[in-house]
């Protein structure tokens, strides 16, 4: 019993591991750091990462800097604001749109979607309920090569714009739920297709 624990665990430890390694590989040549090296796109993909009391956190605030960065530049001409809005003091899409606003982006400029709970729900909602088919996805380092893997997956044709600001707490926990994280979404996209063929 204990053996055979140990070797699924062996087993889902080492595909995640691997898997990893995989996504990053197919990710080089995409990621951007350089805000003048980003090959244009119609939108920008805004991934939700935590807000307190409505405020956002340091995280989601990068990234929406860095989103507004590319829309000042004229890279994107739309931003996606996705994340969880189910919660009033917690809702990421407002808080992202309110600093977005602040920061000079007009309100036509802006499309939220309060239902993007996890990576790969903002990637298949944008593609199936907004139709997006092109756009830029900005996000942390740590967590873009998973963002690339799922919007590929849901057939949105992406890179991706580091909006890495500055130092992270806990930024070794965010690296290692990677490895769950990209499993589980690879699982997501099989689920998918088999249902689709179905």
């Amino acid at each position: 019993m204990l053996a055979g624990l140990l070797l699924i665990l062996f087993l889902a430890g080492s595909g995640a591991v691997s898997l990893r390694l995989a996504t990053a590989l197919a990710a080089r040549g995409r990621i951007y750091t350089d805000p003048q090296a980003v090959t244009p796109k119609p939108a920008a993909i805004v991934f939700g990462a935590g807000v307190r009391n409505g405020a956002p956190s340091a995280i989601l605030r990068d990234r929406v800097l860095a989103a507004v960065e590319l829309y000042q530049r004229g890279t994107v001409q739309h931003l996606v604001l996705s994340g969880d809005g189910r919660f009033s003091n917690r809702d990421e899409p407002a808080a992202m749109r309110q600093l977005a606003l602040r920061l000079g982006v007009p309100e036509s400029a802006i499309t939220l979607d309060p239902a993007g709970y996890n990576t790969l729900a903002t990637c298949r909602r944008a593609r199936s309920v907004l139709g997006v088919e092109e756009a830029v996805l900005v996000t942390q380092a740590y967590h873009l090569d998973r963002a690339l893997f799922a919007c590929q997956g849901v057939g949105i044709r992406s890179v991706g714009y580091v909006a890495d600001r500055q130092p992270y707490r806990a930024a070794l926990w965010y690296h290692l739920r990677e490895f769950g994280a990209t499993l589980s979404t690879a699982f997501g996209l099989l689920r998918s297709s088999m249902s689709d063929e179905g």
